[in-house]
């Protein structure tokens, strides 16, 4: 196991053991512990009570934090010719289609989201074995495949985020910057906690937030009592 640098160390001092912080708390805290000289992302991990094995008990959704995530998404929009117009207009990075579909199939997939149309799905499926594992397959759960492209482009690029429960029950997503006010970290960590509160799947029993942790980039994870989100 790596050792912990003094500024690591210093860090993980301030960060009380056995204690579960309020999100309040914590939002302020993760400022306080950050060490790094760049610009941290801060991301939240929440374990849920579910099987995601169980097709009836999957939590997959979307939600728009209210201040962004503090980085500048990469969208490339896969549409045909008649609305590359309007998603260059939206904000897209990269607009087109055969020069990228191809571009993709050579290894290429240099962007953070990819969004499409119906009619063009036919021709991303071959290209699920490199998209799939890097999250970037469109869906039209998430909104990503649509016919009102500009309006998805706007959307990620103002802050939408979509996120999935891993196989460990554990849903993993960045929710902003060290460099945000402690109220704008709280503000994005507390709408995706309601957003899976009001996903919670009928057929899972028990407690359905297990734990909630934030942290940032280089910090030790803080603990929240998920009572007092």
């Amino acid at each position: 196991m790596a050792k912990l640098t003094k500024k690591q160390k210093e860090a993980a001092s301030k960060i009380e053991k056995n204690r579960l912080y309020t999100l309040k708390d914590a939002s302020a805290l993760i400022k306080d512990v950050a060490t790094a000289k760049f610009d941290e992302s801060v991301d939240i991990a929440v374990r849920l009570g579910v099987d995601p094995r169980k097709a009836n008990q999957m939590v997959r959704g979307v939600v728009t934090l209210p201040h962004g995530t503090g980085k500048d998404t990469r969208v490339l929009a896969l549409v045909t010719p008649d609305k590359e117009a309007e998603a260059k207009a939206a904000g897209a990075d990269y607009v087109g289609l055969d020069e990228y579909l191809q571009k993709i199939k050579d290894g290429w997939t240099d962007v953070d989201v990819i969004i499409t149309m119906p009619a063009v799905m036919g021709k991303l499926g071959p290209l699920g074995r490199i998209l799939g594992p890097r999250g970037l397959m469109p869906n039209p759960k998430t909104g990503t495949v649509t016919m009102d492209v500009a309006k998805a482009v706007q959307e990620v690029k103002a802050g939408k985020i979509d996120f999935k429960v891993d196989k460990t029950g554990i849903v993993h997503a960045g929710i902003g910057k060290v460099s945000f006010d402690a109220d704008k970290i709280y503000d994005n960590a507390h709408e995706i906690i309601q957003t899976l509160i009001k996903l919670k799947p009928t057929a899972a029993k028990g407690t359905y937030i297990k734990s909630i942790h934030l942290s940032s980039t280089m910090s030790p994870a803080i603990a929240l009592d998920p009572k007092a989100v």
